[in-house]
């Protein structure tokens, strides 16, 4: 019972840290990629859908990236979309598509980046440490149904606050790692 609750718990924290490391790769380091745009949503006749539900995306140029809409109707709700996702993005109508210029790194974007980089950070901590809280919950519903001893819980609850000094030292590795890619010119 216990064991099944540690991998769990473990799994869901590695999830946690897959989710984070995928959000830094959407941070962009001068260079246009079209990963950057998948956590955009657009209103999709009253639904928020992800931005590659409704167009193609592609990358024009290396500090280019084209969204070609699948229907003409889409292109000012996409583009209005792009500038409110505030990745400091400026999309151009161009025709039928969307033309999203890289604008070029200067020291203040770069220190906006840091910013929004660290508040990724600071979910993904959060993110492991609610595992961690449901883990604890999901023990202290064991002892009250009297399945393991306080000891036991004890020692487990002190494996899970290991597991959970792992991951977060992992995240904050991570963060340290993209902040002085940010920051290099």
């Amino acid at each position: 019972m216990i064991a099944d609750i540690k991998k769990t718990t473990e799994q869901k924290m590695h999830k946690s840290v897959e989710t984070f490391k995928a959000d830094l790769a959407k941070v962009r380091t001068g260079r246009a990629h079209a990963g950057l745009l998948d956590h955009v949503r657009v209103d999709y006749y009253g639904t928020m859908t992800a931005i590659n539900q409704v167009a193609s995306i592609n990358l024009v140029d290396a500090r280019t990236i084209g969204v070609n809409p699948y229907e003409k109707k889409m292109v000012n709700a996409i583009e209005k979309a792009i500038r409110e996702a505030d990745l400091g993005l400026n999309p151009a109508t161009q025709g039928d598509g969307i033309r999203v210029p890289m604008p070029s790194l200067t020291e203040e974007r770069r220190r906006d980046l840091t910013k929004v980089v660290k508040g990724e950070a600071e979910s993904g901590r959060v993110a492991v440490r609610n595992v961690r809280r449901d883990a604890l919950a999901q023990f202290k519903d064991l002892v009250k149904s009297k399945s393991i001893s306080e000891d036991e819980e004890r020692r487990a609850q002190e494996e899970i606050q290991k597991l959970t000094d792992r991951f977060i030292q992992e995240i904050d590795k991570l963060l340290t790692v993209k902040e002085a890619e940010l920051m290099a010119v």
